[in-house]
């Protein structure tokens, strides 16, 4: 397997194209004023109906803390502010939608099977594995990019739909931008996403800290009260079964491992399966990742600024799923430790199938490994962390930090020495 290092994370070294790039990206000038960005939405789409109406005061909340990241680049700006137009747009279109077919939220959703863990801990090829099965319905990227279908805008001559396309052309410029980035999570259309992407279209989910340092952002989302977010989840849900089957959904997000309640009070019947992961591995996929697109987003990496960042912020996440872990119905529960997946994925796989579905039918069986077979882990290479080196961090010292989750789910192996 190809091995590859990013040896110049904290201060990246460019080419004569990229630095000009870089400049460029730097210098750009982009205004987030949110009245300016409801207007563009309303304007793309011809429609003016949001929803609720807290969606103005949280998309307010979200801008204020990005104007308060002084680090991001004019490109980091620009990304952002296409993202919120995007959401607003992906938001009014479902409001017209319910509002033209309000028996889409008659739709009767069948118990799930809810990936929960902590990010770069397996939830995703776990989510992608499980797709596989014809029974479920899940979220490919073009999906959640663009959830509701553009009216008249449907499939061309070729059969393809037009949202599926515009990810795709999405997906080959950032690999060419930033090509490494594929190597730790690569979104082509049909890769199975996340359901925070769906949350955000009521700008109410911790998505934002991905792409900016927004501590503002964070604490005025862990006061928001999710359980009516996690509704409008599901009213989500429902209006994508009614748009195309099954009804039985397979999600994911790191974000449930802090909202368990809020998850589990909307999706009761649901099957959890709790991704369980050496955090200190964890950290250093996830900061490499996030420092590795700071080369383009920021002005300067700030690599120790971020580590700090998201040290503090996985153990927040553990310490609300080691205190909730027990709402999870006993019966409903699958523990999925990282290195037991890892070497047969197709075991775990079949057992959270045995809870949620009674186990793998012939067919489901022939759709998994033909996903395994297609799919081989490290197919492209992998990266080589070094937390000493790009961060300034001690394992030893992460491993006493985070000695609280090893305490509660003991299964749990050390991964970094």
């Amino acid at each position: 397997m190809r091995e590859v290092r990013i040896a110049d994370l904290r201060e990246p070294q460019r080419s004569a194209e990229e630095q000009a790039f870089f400049e460029f990206a730097l210098n750009l000038r982009v205004d987030l004023d949110p009245a300016g960005l409801i207007a563009r939405a309303e304007t793309e789409t011809g429609l003016k109906h949001l929803g609720d109406t807290g969606i103005v005061d949280r998309l307010h909340a979200q801008v204020a803390a990005v104007e308060a990241d002084h680090g991001l680049s004019g490109l980091g700006r620009h990304i952002l502010a296409e993202r919120f137009v995007g959401l607003l747009k992906a938001r009014l279109r479902f409001e017209d939608f319910v509002g033209r077919y309000p028996e889409a939220l008659d739709v009767e959703l069948e118990p799930p099977v809810i990936v929960v863990g902590l990010p770069r801990s397996g939830t995703t090829h776990l989510v992608n594995l499980l797709a596989a099965d014809a029974r479920f319905r899940s979220m490919p990227w073009w999906e959640v990019r663009e959830p509701t279908p553009v009216l008249g805008d449907g499939p061309g001559r070729d059969g393809i739909d037009p949202r599926y396309q515009r990810a795709f052309v999405d997906w080959e410029l950032g690999k060419g931008v930033a090509p490494l980035t594929a190597l730790m999570h690569d979104r082509p259309p049909w890769s199975i996403e996340e359901d925070c992407e769906l949350n955000d279209l009521d700008l109410c989910s911790y998505t934002l800290e991905w792409h900016a340092r927004v501590p503002a952002w964070r604490d005025h989302y862990l006061q928001l009260d999710q359980r009516s977010h996690y509704r409008f989840l599901r009213r989500e849900l429902q209006v994508l079964s009614f748009l195309r089957g099954p009804k039985r959904w397979v999600l994911k997000t790191p974000q449930h491992l802090e909202q368990l309640g809020p998850l589990l009070e909307t999706f009761p019947d649901a099957t959890i399966a709790f991704t369980l992961r050496d955090p200190v591995a964890v950290l250093q996929s996830a900061i490499t990742m996030l420092a590795y697109g700071d080369r383009l987003r920021r002005v300067r990496v700030e690599a120790d600024e971020l580590a700090a960042y998201w040290v503090d912020r996985i153990e927040r996440l553990l310490r609300a799923a080691v205190r909730d872990a027990a709402l999870i119905p006993a019966a409903q529960r699958v523990d999925v430790e990282f290195n037991e997946f890892m070497a047969d994925d197709l075991a775990m796989a079949a057992r959270i199938l045995e809870v949620a579905l009674a186990g793998l039918t012939d067919d489901a069986q022939a759709q998994l490994e033909a996903y395994l077979t297609g799919n081989p882990r490290g197919k492209d290479g992998r990266i080589v962390y070094d937390l000493r080196g790009d961060f300034g961090l001690e394992p030893a010292a992460l491993y006493d930090r985070f000695a609280f989750y090893f305490d509660a789910f003991p299964q749990i192996r050390r991964e970094v020495t």
